[in-house]
Formats: structure tokens, C-alpha cells, sequence
């Protein structure tokens, strides 16, 4: 009788240890598709283009360059922001990594223009 309380014992015990390790199951998370990755890449690029925006400004009233260099800058960041769309326009609203690329080249040589 007491080998049959030890063994019920053991395995309640076992079975008790087993629940603890054994992790459930995650529900599976629906991967991007190619489309909603083109469109991240575009609010990636609207993004910089937003900081560098505010940096400007930060830098003009800083004094660091007058007003009209501002403008002119914020012009080019206007510029650069219009050939973002105008790519995703013509990839149904996003950007290809090439495309991103190239954007972000453009955004770095506008970084070292705005200085900080």
C-alpha cells in the first residue's frame, strides 16, 4: 500500500514539474506583407525628413545661419520629400529598399548641410 501512495505521490509530483517547464503554445504573428513593408520604408524616410525639418529650425534659432538659409535648406527637404512620394506613387504607395536607399543618401548629404 505504501509503494502504491509513494508512486501516485511520485507522479503528481512529476506531472506538477512538467506543467511548470512546458510553455503553451504562442499564437502565431502575422508577418508584414511586401506591401505594408514599402509603405514602413516611406514613413521611415517621412520621418528623417520631419527631424531634419525641426533641426533647421533649431539651428536658425540658434543663429547658427540666418532665416533665408533655413528656408533654402527646408526647400531641399521639400524637394527630397516630393520624389519620396513621387516613387511610392508609382509603387502603390511605398518605397522599394533601392529607392529608400538612394532617399536616404540624399537625406545624408542634407544632414551635413544642416550641421548640429
Amino acid at each position: 500500500m505504501q509503494r502504491l501512495i509513494r508512486a501516485l505521490a511520485g507522479i503528481a509530483l512529476v506531472s506538477s514539474l512538467a506543467a511548470c517547464v512546458v510553455t503553451p503554445p504562442q499564437p502565431a504573428t502575422p508577418r508584414p506583407n511586401a506591401h505594408q513593408i514599402a509603405e514602413h520604408r516611406l514613413g521611415q524616410v517621412d520621418g528623417r525628413i520631419d527631424n531634419l525639418h525641426r533641426r533647421i529650425d533649431k539651428q536658425v534659432n540658434k543663429g547658427a545661419y540666418p532665416p533665408p538659409q533655413g528656408a533654402s535648406l527646408h526647400h531641399r527637404l521639400d524637394t527630397i520629400r516630393q520624389e519620396a512620394h513621387d516613387m511610392a506613387g508609382q509603387h502603390g504607395g511605398g518605397l522599394s529598399s533601392d529607392e529608400q536607399r538612394v532617399l536616404n543618401g540624399e537625406l545624408d548629404n542634407a544632414a551635413h548641410a544642416i550641421g548640429e
